[in-house]
């Protein structure tokens, strides 16, 4: 640029400042009124009540009145005063993030080129860190919008629309819970994680890849995650199940048997998109609706139809103008996709990190359509596995030669079946009586194969894995009614009384929130809960067991929002301080938990 040429932009750029300071001048006295209204703004808390040392959302509704601009947060001018949103810190709180709305170019009468402006309504979000020290007690914080408003022809000088926002701190032993979601779905903070228990979730490294991936990148990841699910304790009860439905129901034809594979992957699918979204914009625990008595009831009913069909009782059909068209093909399509829609509801408490991850994120966009495809894709890569399974189980008919041993591997798939429908049904019966019923089903199933099943008996290869069969399923019935000599952690019950002042002079308090429908958490009791190593460590702590099950329950819903709970397991380590130090999600092992607590101070 040559000096002519910088010469003219400056002295075209001190005409311009000069002219907008002239018409402040010129202007103030005659626009004092419009000057005070020209812009109002109203602050919102995103949680009615917060503990010290967390954070909330916070976000500023701005109104500017018709016929005028503010400058945005970055004016292409220099000259220009950007818009800031400000908090008064004289409490401690911190505006630690702050993000303003996308602005709008407008070209000005007395500006060359278009101005980086807001009009009209707009909306601004931040993350406000409170105080660790901080008392209980209501505190009024000061919000501001410093800006500069301009019309077509004038600027005004820069001032100031202020607001109060009323922020009330309360012990942690306080039910919190989120407000003015209608207000926050118009921001977007970028998938930050509220520390509502004053410590940070796990799933940040989660979120933060989804928040910074494109929408394939971000589907490819989700469906990952799916396929990695299939290696958590709770899907474990699919395997036989899909073993039985797809080995008794197909022929061996392989385009049959894929087929049935992808009806059952898609009414999976459907299902558990379906539970994923309304769980993550309800804000219930993940899975809950297993708490159900109708939808248990229902699923063991599924499950009784099904193992009917391995029976021989009915066979699934579709109608004859669909079998037209899908080419002849009429075995299991029904069953197939009703298993898939059942399956869905088991499979949806598989929580862990990648869920709970996920759950928030889908949360925070409060988009049904994106929650839902993206749940869809998740479940698309649970169930991939199932349809290689579907393919795989059912040729286990064109085994050496076709013959009534076919009959009874059908049958023995049926009583599978029956199995989970009682499996299912255990949490509705009395704890005095439940836990007979499945080792007595598998005693009684075991004495079947052996005494009244002849079909097969004619191949010894058969016979003798029948047989087999039958004795391990027998033997694993009865050891599990001898009276268990295991020690386990003394566990109390939470109740609403439980509170951080009863620490004492305890290291701690450990918190397992469980519930009867979820796998993952009879896994921890049976294996982690029970080391020797564990239990010793343990009675240093203060050790309580939170009921989820009822998750609709008022008593449940108040523990949700008290610990910001999401699915089950999940346990909450506390130090003697009374500060939540760790937080699991899913199954860890015995030594990982052990380390965990030797490590709270």
């Amino acid at each position: 640029m040559n000096f002519n040429s910088r010469n003219k932009m400056i002295k075209k750029r001190i005409i311009l400042f000069a002219s907008v300071l002239l018409l402040v001048g010129f202007t103030q006295s005659n626009f004092a009124q419009i000057f005070k209204s020209v812009v109002s703004i109203k602050a919102y808390n995103s949680l009615n009540q917060v503990y010290a040392g967390s954070e909330f959302k916070l976000a500023v509704k701005a109104d500017i009145n018709s016929g005028w601009h503010i400058n945005s947060d970055k004016p292409h001018e220099d000259f220009l005063i950007p818009s800031k949103v400000t908090i008064d810190s004289s409490n401690g709180f911190i505006l630690s993030k702050i993000v303003y709305p996308e602005a709008q170019e407008v070209k000005l009468s007395f500006s060359d080129k278009p101005l980086s402006v807001w009009e009209g309504e707009i909306y601004f979000g931040g993350i406000v860190e409170v105080p660790k020290d901080l008392a209980p007690g209501k505190y009024s914080l000061p919000v501001e919008l410093e800006y500069q408003s301009c019309n077509n022809q004038t600027c005004l000088a820069p001032t100031t629309a202020k607001d109060t926002l009323q922020v009330e701190v309360v012990p942690k032993s306080a039910a919190i819970s989120e407000i003015n979601q209608d207000i926050f779905k118009n921001i977007d903070l970028g998938i930050t994680q509220q520390k509502i228990s004053g410590t940070q979730n796990n799933n940040n490294s989660i979120t933060s890849v989804l928040e910074h991936s494109g929408l394939l990148l971000s589907l490819i990841f989700v469906f990952l995650g799916g396929l990695a699910l299939n290696l958590t304790p709770c899907v474990y009860p699919l395997i036989p199940i899909t073993v039985g439905f797809f080995g008794g129901q197909s022929e061996g034809s392989t385009k049959k048997l894929f087929m049935m594979g992808v009806f059952f992957v898609v009414g999976m699918a459907i299902t558990y998109s379906v539970i994923g979204v309304v769980t993550a914009l309800s804000g219930a625990v993940f899975g809950s609706l297993l708490q159900n008595s109708y939808v248990i009831i229902f699923i063991a009913a599924v499950f009784v139809v099904l193992s009917l069909s391995m029976f021989g009782v009915y066979e699934f059909q579709l109608p004859n103008s669909i079998v037209a068209k899908a080419g002849g093909a009429k075995n299991g399509y029904y069953g197939a996709f009703f298993m898939g829609l059942t399956m869905g509801i088991v499979a949806a408490p598989c929580i862990g990190p990648f869920v709970l991850g996920l759950v928030t994120f889908v949360a925070a966009k409060a988009d049904p359509y994106y929650g839902f495809l993206m749940f869809f894709v998740l479940a698309l890569g649970l169930g991939l596995p199932y349809l290689v399974l579907a393919v795989f189980s059912g040729k286990i008919k064109k085994l050496p030669k076709s013959g009534e041993w076919m009959e009874a591997v059908k049958h023995i798939f049926g009583f599978i079946l029956l199995g989970m429908a009682i499996y299912f049904l255990l949490p509705l019966l009395p704890k005095s009586f439940s836990g007979y019923l499945l080792p007595a089903f598998m005693i009684i199933t075991g004495l079947y194969l052996l005494i009244f099943e002849k079909f097969g008996n004619k191949i010894r290869g058969f016979r003798i894995f029948k047989i087999a069969f039958s004795i391990i399923i027998m033997a694993v019935a009865i050891y599990s009614l001898i009276p268990s000599r295991t020690q386990e952690i003394n566990w109390k019950p939470y109740t609403a009384n439980t509170s951080l002042a009863s620490l004492g002079t305890s290291k701690g308090m450990i918190i397992d929130f469980y519930a009867d429908w979820c796998i993952p958490c009879k896994e921890l009791d049976a294996s982690t809960f029970r080391d020797p190593s564990v239990i010793n460590t343990a009675k240093d702590f203060l050790t309580f067991k939170a009921n989820m099950t009822k998750s609709l329950s008022p008593e449940v819903e108040a523990l949700r929002n008290k610990y910001d709970i999401v699915g089950v397991p999940t346990v909450i380590i506390v130090n003697s301080k009374g500060q939540e130090v760790k937080r699991l999600t899913g199954y860890v092992d015995a030594n990982q938990f052990l380390q965990i607590l030797k490590n709270v101070e």
